[in-house]
Protein backbone atom coordinates (compact mmCIF):
# COMPACT_ATOMS: atom_id res chain seq x y z
CA UNK A 1 0.00 0.00 0.00
CA UNK A 2 1.49 4.00 -0.79
CA UNK A 3 -0.21 6.58 0.65
CA UNK A 4 0.63 9.98 -1.15
CA UNK A 5 -0.14 13.10 0.40
CA UNK A 6 -0.38 16.36 -1.46
CA UNK A 7 -1.55 20.25 -0.07
CA UNK A 8 -0.57 21.71 3.15
CA UNK A 9 -0.82 20.27 6.65
CA UNK A 10 -2.27 22.74 8.06
CA UNK A 11 -5.11 22.36 5.84
CA UNK A 12 -8.32 19.92 6.41
CA UNK A 13 -7.44 16.28 6.03
CA UNK A 14 -9.14 14.63 2.91
CA UNK A 15 -8.78 10.47 1.96
CA UNK A 16 -9.05 9.72 -1.18
CA UNK A 17 -8.82 6.55 -2.12
CA UNK A 18 -7.23 5.51 -5.42
CA UNK A 19 -7.75 1.97 -6.04
CA UNK A 20 -11.21 2.04 -8.82
CA UNK A 21 -11.54 0.23 -11.70
CA UNK A 22 -7.26 -0.68 -11.92
CA UNK A 23 -6.26 2.73 -13.13
CA UNK A 24 -3.02 4.09 -12.29
CA UNK A 25 -2.76 7.54 -10.50
CA UNK A 26 -2.78 9.90 -13.54
CA UNK A 27 -6.57 8.96 -13.82
CA UNK A 28 -7.16 11.03 -10.41
CA UNK A 29 -4.67 13.54 -10.87
CA UNK A 30 -7.18 15.93 -11.80
CA UNK A 31 -9.11 15.74 -8.60
CA UNK A 32 -6.59 15.07 -6.68
CA UNK A 33 -4.80 18.37 -7.78
CA UNK A 34 -7.99 20.33 -6.97
CA UNK A 35 -8.51 18.71 -3.40
CA UNK A 36 -4.53 19.97 -2.77
CA UNK A 37 -5.84 23.64 -3.48
CA UNK A 38 -8.00 23.53 -0.20
CA UNK A 39 -7.86 20.14 1.73
CA UNK A 40 -4.58 18.16 2.80
CA UNK A 41 -4.93 14.88 0.49
CA UNK A 42 -4.07 11.43 1.78
CA UNK A 43 -4.13 9.32 -1.43
CA UNK A 44 -4.17 5.47 -0.76
CA UNK A 45 -3.71 3.01 -3.44
CA UNK A 46 -3.80 -0.85 -2.21
CA UNK A 47 -1.18 -3.40 -2.49
CA UNK A 48 -1.72 -4.59 -6.35
CA UNK A 49 -2.55 -1.00 -7.50
CA UNK A 50 0.39 0.93 -6.46
CA UNK A 51 3.02 0.04 -9.04
CA UNK A 52 5.64 -1.92 -6.44
CA UNK A 53 5.24 -5.83 -6.14
CA UNK A 54 2.81 -7.90 -4.48
CA UNK A 55 -0.63 -8.77 -4.76
CA UNK A 56 -4.35 -6.92 -3.56
CA UNK A 57 -5.73 -9.77 -0.75
CA UNK A 58 -8.28 -7.96 0.36
CA UNK A 59 -11.04 -5.22 1.60
CA UNK A 60 -10.50 -5.86 4.89
CA UNK A 61 -6.54 -6.51 4.94
CA UNK A 62 -6.05 -2.81 3.17
CA UNK A 63 -9.06 -1.04 5.44
CA UNK A 64 -6.81 -2.73 8.45
CA UNK A 65 -3.50 -1.31 6.81
CA UNK A 66 -4.85 1.96 6.62
CA UNK A 67 -6.41 1.83 10.21
CA UNK A 68 -2.78 1.27 11.63
CA UNK A 69 -0.71 3.74 9.30
CA UNK A 70 -2.73 6.65 9.76
CA UNK A 71 -3.25 5.87 13.49
CA UNK A 72 0.36 5.49 14.11
CA UNK A 73 0.66 8.94 13.04
CA UNK A 74 -1.59 10.74 15.14
CA UNK A 75 -4.61 10.92 12.74
CA UNK A 76 -7.82 10.34 14.50
CA UNK A 77 -10.63 12.18 12.21
CA UNK A 78 -10.21 13.48 7.92
CA UNK A 79 -13.26 16.15 7.39
CA UNK A 80 -13.62 14.73 3.92
CA UNK A 81 -13.16 11.04 2.00
CA UNK A 82 -13.90 9.83 -1.75
CA UNK A 83 -13.63 6.17 -2.65
CA UNK A 84 -14.80 4.65 -5.85
CA UNK A 85 -15.50 1.33 -6.96
CA UNK A 86 -13.70 -1.03 -4.91
CA UNK A 87 -12.35 2.25 -3.53
CA UNK A 88 -15.50 2.97 -2.04
CA UNK A 89 -15.79 -0.33 -0.41
CA UNK A 90 -12.65 0.22 1.17
CA UNK A 91 -14.12 3.77 2.51
CA UNK A 92 -17.13 2.00 4.05
CA UNK A 93 -14.94 -1.16 5.78
CA UNK A 94 -12.61 1.08 6.48
CA UNK A 95 -15.16 3.97 8.15
CA UNK A 96 -17.09 0.80 10.26
CA UNK A 97 -14.30 -0.34 11.77
CA UNK A 98 -11.46 1.62 12.33
CA UNK A 99 -12.51 4.10 14.91
CA UNK A 100 -11.76 7.07 12.80
CA UNK A 101 -14.19 9.93 11.86
CA UNK A 102 -15.18 11.22 8.81
CA UNK A 103 -17.59 14.19 8.53
CA UNK A 104 -18.68 14.06 5.08
CA UNK A 105 -18.03 10.88 2.78
CA UNK A 106 -18.93 10.35 -0.95
CA UNK A 107 -19.13 6.22 -2.10
CA UNK A 108 -18.84 6.92 -5.65
CA UNK A 109 -20.23 4.26 -7.60
CA UNK A 110 -18.99 1.93 -4.70
CA UNK A 111 -19.42 -2.37 -4.37
CA UNK A 112 -21.51 -3.49 -1.19
CA UNK A 113 -21.26 -6.97 -0.19
CA UNK A 114 -23.52 -9.53 -2.26
CA UNK A 115 -26.52 -11.32 -0.52
CA UNK A 116 -26.60 -13.80 -3.15
CA UNK A 117 -26.56 -17.76 -2.48
CA UNK A 118 -22.67 -18.66 -2.57
CA UNK A 119 -22.69 -21.02 -5.44
CA UNK A 120 -24.30 -17.72 -7.16
CA UNK A 121 -21.58 -15.38 -6.15
CA UNK A 122 -18.52 -17.69 -7.52
CA UNK A 123 -20.13 -18.04 -10.90
CA UNK A 124 -20.84 -14.03 -11.29
CA UNK A 125 -16.49 -14.12 -9.78
CA UNK A 126 -15.33 -16.51 -12.51
CA UNK A 127 -17.03 -14.57 -15.25
CA UNK A 128 -15.66 -11.32 -14.05
CA UNK A 129 -12.26 -12.62 -13.68
CA UNK A 130 -12.10 -13.86 -16.86
CA UNK A 131 -13.67 -10.89 -18.62
CA UNK A 132 -10.74 -8.15 -16.88
CA UNK A 133 -8.04 -10.79 -17.62
CA UNK A 134 -9.19 -10.40 -21.33
CA UNK A 135 -9.62 -6.57 -21.21
CA UNK A 136 -5.99 -6.42 -18.90
CA UNK A 137 -4.15 -9.03 -21.12
CA UNK A 138 -5.42 -7.68 -24.85
CA UNK A 139 -4.37 -4.18 -25.59
CA UNK A 140 -6.56 -3.98 -28.83
CA UNK A 141 -9.72 -5.40 -26.74
CA UNK A 142 -9.29 -2.63 -23.97
CA UNK A 143 -9.51 0.31 -27.01
CA UNK A 144 -12.15 -1.40 -28.44
CA UNK A 145 -14.01 -0.98 -25.48
CA UNK A 146 -12.71 2.14 -24.38
CA UNK A 147 -10.98 4.01 -27.53
CA UNK A 148 -8.24 6.57 -26.74
CA UNK A 149 -10.41 9.44 -27.16
CA UNK A 150 -13.10 8.46 -24.77
CA UNK A 151 -10.96 6.94 -21.90
CA UNK A 152 -8.11 10.20 -22.22
CA UNK A 153 -8.98 12.89 -19.24
CA UNK A 154 -9.22 16.72 -20.72
CA UNK A 155 -5.74 18.65 -21.26
CA UNK A 156 -3.95 15.14 -21.12
CA UNK A 157 -2.04 13.22 -23.85
CA UNK A 158 -3.94 10.15 -25.01
CA UNK A 159 -0.71 8.13 -25.95
CA UNK A 160 0.99 8.72 -22.62
CA UNK A 161 -2.41 8.04 -20.96
CA UNK A 162 -3.06 4.65 -22.78
CA UNK A 163 0.88 3.21 -22.47
CA UNK A 164 0.88 4.17 -18.11
CA UNK A 165 -2.20 2.24 -18.79
CA UNK A 166 -0.97 -0.61 -20.18
CA UNK A 167 2.74 -0.58 -18.23
CA UNK A 168 0.71 -1.02 -15.28
CA UNK A 169 -1.70 -3.83 -16.68
CA UNK A 170 1.41 -5.76 -18.15
CA UNK A 171 4.23 -5.33 -15.26
CA UNK A 172 1.80 -4.48 -11.89
CA UNK A 173 -1.65 -5.54 -12.30
CA UNK A 174 -1.27 -10.02 -11.55
CA UNK A 175 -3.91 -12.29 -12.16
CA UNK A 176 -4.05 -13.14 -8.24
CA UNK A 177 -4.88 -9.36 -7.96
CA UNK A 178 -7.43 -9.75 -10.70
CA UNK A 179 -8.74 -12.63 -8.83
CA UNK A 180 -9.10 -10.72 -5.05
CA UNK A 181 -10.43 -7.60 -6.43
CA UNK A 182 -13.34 -9.36 -8.02
CA UNK A 183 -14.06 -11.71 -5.29
CA UNK A 184 -13.24 -9.61 -2.04
CA UNK A 185 -14.88 -6.46 -3.63
CA UNK A 186 -18.24 -8.45 -4.19
CA UNK A 187 -17.94 -10.72 -1.04
CA UNK A 188 -16.43 -8.53 2.20
CA UNK A 189 -18.00 -8.08 5.54
CA UNK A 190 -19.24 -5.20 7.45
CA UNK A 191 -19.47 -5.03 10.93
CA UNK A 192 -23.70 -5.77 11.29
CA UNK A 193 -25.50 -3.68 12.49
CA UNK A 194 -22.84 -0.84 11.47
CA UNK A 195 -21.06 1.79 14.35
CA UNK A 196 -22.68 4.86 15.47
CA UNK A 197 -21.41 7.03 12.99
CA UNK A 198 -21.59 10.82 12.19
CA UNK A 199 -20.62 11.06 9.30
CA UNK A 200 -22.74 12.45 6.46
CA UNK A 201 -22.36 9.41 3.66
CA UNK A 202 -23.30 10.68 -0.13
CA UNK A 203 -23.72 7.80 -2.87
CA UNK A 204 -23.00 8.82 -6.27
CA UNK A 205 -23.66 6.67 -9.59
CA UNK A 206 -23.35 7.42 -13.02
CA UNK A 207 -26.97 7.47 -14.88
CA UNK A 208 -25.38 4.69 -17.01
CA UNK A 209 -24.79 2.16 -14.56
CA UNK A 210 -27.74 2.61 -12.67
CA UNK A 211 -29.15 -0.82 -13.28
CA UNK A 212 -25.57 -2.49 -12.18
CA UNK A 213 -26.01 -0.43 -9.04
CA UNK A 214 -29.84 -1.35 -8.19
CA UNK A 215 -28.58 -4.10 -5.47
CA UNK A 216 -25.73 -1.63 -4.14
CA UNK A 217 -27.74 0.69 -3.67
CA UNK A 218 -30.92 -1.37 -2.56
CA UNK A 219 -28.06 -2.62 0.62
CA UNK A 220 -26.85 0.60 1.51
CA UNK A 221 -30.01 1.85 1.91
CA UNK A 222 -31.03 -0.72 4.47
CA UNK A 223 -27.25 -0.76 6.18
CA UNK A 224 -27.13 3.19 6.43
CA UNK A 225 -30.62 4.36 6.10
CA UNK A 226 -29.69 8.20 5.93
CA UNK A 227 -27.67 8.49 3.13
CA UNK A 228 -28.11 10.16 0.65
CA UNK A 229 -28.54 9.37 -3.37
CA UNK A 230 -27.59 11.16 -6.96
CA UNK A 231 -27.28 10.21 -10.19
CA UNK A 232 -24.79 11.53 -12.20
CA UNK A 233 -26.54 12.14 -15.88
CA UNK A 234 -24.77 11.17 -18.87
CA UNK A 235 -21.59 9.03 -17.10
CA UNK A 236 -20.96 5.10 -16.46
CA UNK A 237 -19.03 3.80 -13.78
CA UNK A 238 -15.85 5.83 -12.84
CA UNK A 239 -16.37 8.19 -16.00
CA UNK A 240 -17.53 10.93 -14.10
CA UNK A 241 -13.68 11.45 -11.91
CA UNK A 242 -11.39 10.04 -14.56
CA UNK A 243 -13.16 11.38 -17.83
CA UNK A 244 -14.95 13.91 -16.96
CA UNK A 245 -13.13 15.86 -13.93
CA UNK A 246 -14.34 19.33 -14.24
CA UNK A 247 -18.15 17.98 -13.39
CA UNK A 248 -16.38 15.86 -10.83
CA UNK A 249 -14.48 18.83 -9.35
CA UNK A 250 -18.30 20.39 -9.66
CA UNK A 251 -20.24 18.23 -7.49
CA UNK A 252 -17.21 17.47 -5.25
CA UNK A 253 -17.48 21.25 -4.53
CA UNK A 254 -21.00 21.66 -3.99
CA UNK A 255 -20.96 18.41 -1.18
CA UNK A 256 -18.06 19.24 0.65
CA UNK A 257 -18.26 22.94 0.95
CA UNK A 258 -15.06 24.01 -0.50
Amino acid sequence: MIVKEYGKKENPRFLLIATAAMEPWNAFEPAILYLAKEYHVYAVAADGHDRLSGNFESVEKTARQMQIYFKARGITSFYGAYGLSMGGAILLRFLTTAGIRVKKAVLDGAILPYTYPKWLCKMIWVKDYFTMKAVARNHTLLEWIVPREEGTPKGMDPDEVYEDLYAFYDNNYSDTSIKNDFWSANNYDLPMPPPLMDTEFIYWAGEKEIGARRNDLKFLKQYLPGVQYVKMKGVGHGELVMFKPERWIIAAKHFFGK
